[in-house]
Order: structure tokens, then sequence, then C-alpha cells
């Protein structure tokens, strides 16, 4: 199917998911729309879809936009050509295919028909003389969902062994997947060309430490930043981060959030800043903090990252000055506009940067729009009144779906002087973009307003899922998706795909705006609590999730909802339901281990303590175990023994055994990490611990207990007392489906085999164990996983893997900021026997495996059997 497809352009590196532009007819094709959405996700891909608020002709920069960010392309057709719109030559069916770029690979789909229309039989003839395409016909929707799954599977497959590093002698150019954490824009950037100029060349001179894009809402600080970002990427081998800080409100949430974007998993073990330090040390990247001016207060930490990390840059948005050492500001300005009395002529609207927004984003929403001597005067003037301000001239040519230029430049002069009047206390311009979110929400029917209006308690991107939940009793109730398509229309509300799941979200300014008017209508408290206890529910819903089989991708679900859960427990706390918040905190406990964050729930967990509120003995237990869980790794001492004794009476008088026997764990984990270990007693509680574990049935508890004895007994020199204990934890994770703990056993119980000859039973351990970690997206878990596999290569004298292993999982160690010396020992000691024997061989390997990308050093280091699993888990990364 896929013979003669151009492997080494097919795909970029699979280190974040991959995406399946699908293009076909909307409603003839509707049954098979779905079919190949399904296959396409059984590959763990993202399928690029227009599902909600689909339209018979979708904006053609929207679908440029969606093909732009896709990496592969399917076509299904069957017997429509599809529909023209007005002044257009060709369906958007054509224009799509037209579109995609000849580098992407295009897998088409023909359904066996007798009544094709003239001009679809001529666009497939023309398909079929396409060489970048793969071509094949079908008869039903079964037939269609089987064929694209194996014709996935077959084109990542052999993307992957082309890119399998036989090829490292060829130093070509390394792709740096981290850019692709910066937003790709859904929309053309307008009028920016001098802004983005000026500001990247800030960045690339090196002076200034922090560049700070300062304005008001709706002027565009962050779409500029992510053109800047994106543009100064060449300046930036080692990456760039996006770090969106709009739901972030209190200062201490700024570490663990960029530490979240950079990978680093708060686990307790080191103090995030260092180790937050570490991994910028020595590195030129770039930061992008957005939305900065919640978090003022936290500035004075760059300064601290910087004087420690001097290659690292960061780039913030913010309405207002940081005013911190090294800052340097770049005033971001409105768009220019027409000169007050100029002539409403072609010729001088087409000199205004606002001008062609307005065009722009006017055909986005009208594509028969054009810009003419006849409408000219009323563009300019629609641009004069809303001040350049590009997000009110893109929310007023949203409007050209129901109104002429004229109706709109007469409804602005109409309205607009009322409506700033009515907010003088506020500057001017953000007098305007208020004024023009007021007229543009004015527009929509009552129901649809009411809609945007409670959507302000969402943070930053949610499903419609959870909107249809909070919809009971609302006057939009029962009509979600409708009222969610008109606010996409008028341009209030944005619908993007992540990890293959439709999501929607709004703007900072507008997210601000409507829960500005959803106070003043006096419903925010009800609405912030109704999303918290939908929050509540899909905790208690999903929780025990974690701790089975659905482990990889409960945990990937929630991160998708991890501002929306944070936003729950905020509003938990801030209206003093804190034991409400406290069982939510414990209810995650799982996800947070896992995900490494635990920073931020200590935050939450430090206020509910100075809370001058009751709480119960239950909720006190679990605050004090979240703000002792760090205390207990970084500065072990009797106070936090004692603390954690405290919580293992208060559990325990609650009821609550499995709480306390979790507690009576770490318990005994802070005696062992004392600066003189008690691991006498520490052992004993430990065995205490896993035996109440097992008898209430928390087998995950059970086996990460296991794992803390396995290390005890290394502690005493016990080496098989040591993995004896490890190969149980392993045995009740994997009974349980819990990759996570099996992972980290195995990682112990490959060293120890090393450390005891057995090279084979231990390269099967560490094969199995990367893809764990592959599959739960634990980058640490994959570093230890390739210093394993190197020691098992520098074992067989393979010199350049050996040194290639070593190097990629360094190099992932330092970005993620992990360096303890235990898990370097075992396989550098193995390396340095290997390199006395060929030293140009391993230091070969090490300069190519540090160019690696995760996908690159993975595929290195597992057979072609495992192989192919590991790529559909990258996919999903």
């Amino acid at each position: 199917m896929v013979t003669g497809l151009d492997a080494q352009s097919m795909i970029r590196t699979p280190d974040q998911r991959l995406r399946v532009f699908v293009s076909s007819t909307l409603r003839e094709l509707a049954d098979e729309r779905r079919v190949v959405r399904a296959a396409i996700e059984r590959m763990q891909l993202a399928a690029v879809m227009f599902e909600l608020g689909a339209r018979p002709h979708p904006p053609r920069d929207l679908y440029r936009s969606y093909l732009a960010q896709s990496d592969i392309f399917v076509g299904i057709y069957a017997d429509s050509y599809g529909w023209i719109a007005p002044d257009e030559q060709i369906s958007g069916l054509e224009d799509e295919y037209n579109l995609a770029p000849r580098s992407m690979p295009k897998l088409i789909y023909i359904k066996k028909s007798t009544s094709r229309e003239a001009r679809l039989t001529e666009l497939i003839d023309r398909i079929r003389a396409d060489d970048t395409a793969a071509y094949l016909p079908f008869e039903n929707a079964d037939e269609l969902e089987n064929q694209v799954g194996a014709d996935l599977a077959i084109l990542l497959a052999e993307r992957f062994d082309d890119s399998r590093v036989e090829r490292w002698t060829e130093q070509g150019e390394v792709a740096n997947s981290l850019i692709a954490r910066v937003p790709v824009p859904y929309t053309t950037t307008v009028g920016r060309e001098r802004e983005i100029g000026e500001v990247t060349d800030l960045l690339a001179r090196g002076h200034d430490r922090v560049v700070s894009l300062i304005g008001p809402g709706g002027i565009g600080k962050s779409r500029l930043a992510i053109e800047v970002a994106i543009a100064s990427s060449a300046s930036f081998a080692d990456g760039t981060y996006f770090v969106g800080l709009e739901n972030t409100l209190e200062p201490d949430l700024l570490l663990p959030t960029i530490a979240y974007a950079l990978g680093i998993r708060d686990n307790g073990e080191a103090a995030l800043e260092e180790r937050i330090s570490r991994a910028l040390e020595g590195r030129r990247v770039l930061l992008v903090l957005d939305n900065f001016e919640q978090i003022v207060d936290a500035a004075p930490v760059l300064v601290r990252l910087y004087t420690v990390a001097p290659t690292a840059s960061f780039l913030v948005t913010s309405r207002i000055v940081l005013r911190i050492r090294g800052e340097q500001v770049y005033d971001v300005r409105a768009l220019s506009i027409p000169e007050p009395g100029a002539p409403g002529t072609l010729e001088r609207a087409r000199q205004s940067a606002a001008v062609a927004l307005f065009v722009d984003r006017a055909q986005a929403a009208k594509p028969s729009f054009q810009l003419t001597e006849g409408n000219a005067g009323a563009v300019m003037d629609i641009c004069r009144r809303l001040e350049g301000l590009p997000l009110a001239i893109e929310l007023a040519a949203a409007k050209l779906r129901i109104l002429t230029p004229g109706a709109i430049a007469e409804r602005l002069q109409r309205s607009l002087p009322l409506l700033t009047a009515a907010v003088r206390d506020l500057p001017e311009r953000h007098r305007t973009m208020r004024a023009t979110l007021d007229w543009s929400v004015d527009l929509l029917a009552g129901e649809d307003r009411a809609l945007l209006e409670d959507l302000g308690v969402f943070a930053e991107r949610f499903t419609l899922d959870a909107v249809e939940a909070l919809g009971v009793g609302r006057p939009w109730d029962g009509r979600a998706i409708d009222a969610v398509t008109a606010l996409i229309d008028a341009s209030l509300v944005k619908q993007a795909e992540v990890d293959g799941r439709p999501v929607l979200s709004l703007l900072a300014i507008v997210r601000e705006y409507a829960l500005g008017r959803l106070k003043e209508r006096g419903d925010a408290d009800r609405m912030r609590a109704a999303h918290a206890d939908y929050y509540t529910a899909l905790v208690r819903r999903e929780a025990g999730l974690l701790r089975g089989s659905s482990q990889a991708s409960t945990a990937a679900a929630l991160g998708l909802e991890l501002a929306n859960l944070r936003a729950a427990v905020r509003h938990l706390v801030y209206t003093d339901r804190l034991d409400d918040a406290a069982d939510f905190a414990w209810g995650l406990l799982i996800y947070w281990w896992i995900m490494g964050l635990f920073g931020g729930v200590r935050v939450w967990m430090l206020e509910l303590l100075d809370k001058e509120q009751p709480i119960l003995p239950h909720s006190r237990a679990i605050a004090w175990f979240f703000a002792l869980w760090g205390e207990m790794w970084q500065h072990p001492s009797p106070e936090v023994v004692a603390g954690l004794a405290e919580c293992v009476r208060l559990f325990t008088e609650s009821g609550d055994e499995d709480a306390a026997a979790m507690a009576l764990a770490a318990r005994a984990t802070a005696r062992v990490q004392l600066p003189s270990p008690d691991l006498d007693t520490g052992e004993r509680e430990l065995n205490d611990a896993v035996e109440r574990l097992h008898q209430v049935g928390n087998g995950w508890g059970e086996a990460i207990t296991r794992v803390s004895l396995g290390r005890v007994a290394w502690l005493r020199g016990s080496r098989q007392d040591a993995l004896a204990h490890f190969e149980r934890a392993s045995a009740v994770a994997e009974a349980g489906g819990d990759l996570f703990t099996r992972s980290v056993a195995g990682n112990q119980i490959g060293r120890l085999m090393l450390v005891g000859g057995q090279v084979a039973e231990a390269e099967a351990v560490f094969r199995r164990t990367l893809l764990d970690s592959v599959t739960l997206h634990h980058e640490e878990g994959v570093a230890y996983g390739l210093e394993g596999l190197c020691a098992i290569a520098a074992a067989h004298g393979h010199a350049r893997r050996a040194g290639a292993l070593s190097a990629a999982a360094a190099a992932i160690r330092h970005r993620i900021g992990v360096f303890d010396v235990e898990a370097f020992t075992v396989h550098a000691l193995s390396l340095d026997a290997v390199r006395q024997r060929d030293p140009d061989a391993v230091a070969a390997g090490e300069r190519e495996g540090a160019q690696l990308t995760v996908a690159e050093a993975v595929a290195l280091a597992l057979p072609e059997a495992e192989r192919e699993l590991a790529t559909r888990a990258l996919a999903h990364w």
C-alpha cells in the first residue's frame, strides 16, 4: 500500500503525537469518518477532523493551518465532489488535497461507486498519477477501518526503520522536537513582521536575560511571543519551551509550572529550583512565560534561574513590567491604522496592517469577501474605531457572516462610545477592548451569551463533556453543541485537538471578560462550585483506574485536565471546602506521584493548614502528608519522622487503614533517609506497611513499598534479599497492571542482575522497563532503561552503541535535572571497561548519542519486535 513513499520526509520525529488529517465530505461519509478516527486513535495517533461545528466548506485558512500541523494526509472519496463556495473554483475537498505538502505521505481510499460526480472522477484520476500518494479502493466502513489501521502501522514502521541509527555517520540536521512545545497558531499572523524581527534580534544578541512583551489584553502579546519563539529556534539549539501561566494564580506555583513544561518530575527527592537550574545549566534554551502579570511577585525567581543558568533566556508576556534585574521591556503596540481623515480608497486601505488583518479574518469567516473600493472606507473606519487592537478586529471580522462592513461600522459608531464611557476607570485601550467584547457578546443569542459567561470558570482547555455536565439548569441546558458552535463562529471560543481528543478553549482576555460578566450576574460562585463538583466526581471516577491496567491512559487523560484539576482544588480551598479539597488531593496521590507534581499539591495543602477553619482529622493527616513529603527526602529529621507518625495516628483514628499504611511506609522511608539511618526500625515498619496494604487490597501501595524494602536490603549489602524484594514488587505490580512500579522495580532488578553477571536476564528486564517508561511518558525511567541497555551493549563489546546510549541517557538526565550517583555507577563501570578496549568507538558513539532524540535513542536501544510498540507509545508524546 505505501510502497514508493518518500520515507525520509514522511513523518517528523515522533517525540509528540503524530497528527493524521482526514479529508472527506462530512455527511456523505459520516460512518467512514467515524471508523477512520477509531483506527487512527487505536494507533495512539491524533485524528485532525472537523466534527464539532463542521461546515460543508471550512474556511480555507483554518484547514490550511490544520494541514500545516499534520503529518499524514488521509483522503476518503465516494460519490460527491463537495460544495463549491461562492467565488471559488474548486471544492474544499480538492483544495485540501492541493494544499497538502508534496512531502506529506498521502493515503487515499476510494469507495466503489457507479454514480460518482465527474469532477471527483477527475480529481481521483489526478491522484492516481501522483507518485506521492498511495491509493486503494474499499467497499464498506469495516473494510476501510482495517485497511487504514494496517496502512498506518506499515507507514510508521517504514519511518522508524529509516530513522534507525545505523546512519549515525550522516551528520545531517537533527530535528529539534522541543520546538513543537510552542503552540501552532490556527490563523495567520498579520502585520507583525517588524516586531517579530526586533524581538528576535533582542534575544539573539543575548545581552538581555529577560525580554518582556508588555501591553494590554487583546493587543497580541501571546501571538507575538509564539511567532518570535518559532523565528528564534535557530538561536536556541537546545530547545524552546512555552509555559502558559494563565491559570497559575499563586506565585509559589511558578517553579512547579516551569518544571512541568520542562519535563521535570517533582517527586520531592530534590529541591525543585535546584533541579530546574541544573536542567537549564549549560543549555541554550528559550523559555516563553505567557501571562506573567498574575504572579508578578514571583519575578525574582527568574533572576535566580538565569544567574545559575547564564545560557538560558526568558521571553515574558505581561500586562505590567516585571521590574527585575536584566529585564528588557518591549512595548507591544496596536497594528497601524489608517490616518484620521484619510480618503476611504482601496489604495489607502491596503497600507494599513489593521485592515490587512481584518481582511484576512473576514475571508476566513466569509470566503467570498474581498476588499473593494466600495467597502474600503467602512473597513478603515472599523479599524480606526477599534484602535488597531488585533483581537477586537478579529471579533468584528467574524460578524461578516451576518453583517456587511458598512453595518458593522455603523453599529460600532453607535455602540462603542457608549460602552467605553461606562468603563472610564480602565486605561484607554483596555476600555476599547472591553467595549468590543461587550458589543460582540451582545450580538449573541441569549443562551449563547449565557454559555460564554459560564465558560469563564474553565481553565486553559476543556471538553464538551465537561461543558454539558455544567449545563443542568442553565439557560443553554440541552443545546451545548449548538451554543458552542455559535461561539466558535463568533471567534470567542477556539477548538483544537490534544492527544486525539477535541478540546475547547478561550483566550485569556475572553475568559477574564466572561468571568467578570458572570460575577456581575452573581452566578460566579455557583458555577465555580459546579465546576469543582464536576472535577471532584471525575477524580472519584478515574482515580481508581490509576492502580490498574488503565494506568497510562488514565494518567494521560488527567493530564489533559490538569489545569482544571488545579482550578478545582484552588476553589475548594478558597471557599473553605477544606475536607473536600483534602479528599480531592488524596484521590490523585498516584497521579501526583507518577507525574511528579507534588510541589503544587504542597502549596494548596499548606494553604489549607494555614486556614483557621475546623477540618476533619483525616483531612489534617492528608495535608500534613503532602507537606512533609518533600521534607522527608530533602531535609530528613526526627521532626519529619514524628510528623509522619502523627499522620499514621490520624488516619488510623479516622478508620482509613489504607492511608495509615501509606503514611507508615513514608515514616519508615524517612527513618532510612536520616543522617544516621535507623535501618532496623525502618525495615520493620516497611514490612508492617506491606502486610497492611496487602490486607486492604492496595496492590499499588504494596508494590511501591516493597521497592523501598529492596533498597533497605541493598543498603545492608544483601543483594539476594534486595533482588527478592524487587522481584516480588514487580510481580505484584504486573498482576495489577501497574506499569509505573513495574518499571521502577525493573530498573533495580536489572542493576542487581548486572552486578551479579546475569547479562542476558538483565537485558530482558531493561527492555521491558524501557517500554513501560515510554508508555507512561516517564523520561526519567527512559534514561534508566537506556543506561541499563548501555551496560548490556558494553558487556557484549558493542562500544559505539554503548557510548551512544550512555550519551543519550545523559542528555535526558541533563534536560530534566536528574543527577543521582547510584544510577550512573552500574552502567558507568561497564562503559569504562569497553572504553579502555576501544576508546575511539565509544567516543564516536557518545558524539552521536548526544544528538539523538528520545525516539531515536529508544529505536537504537530496542530490537525490531519491540521497536514497533515503542513507536506507538512515542506517538502519544
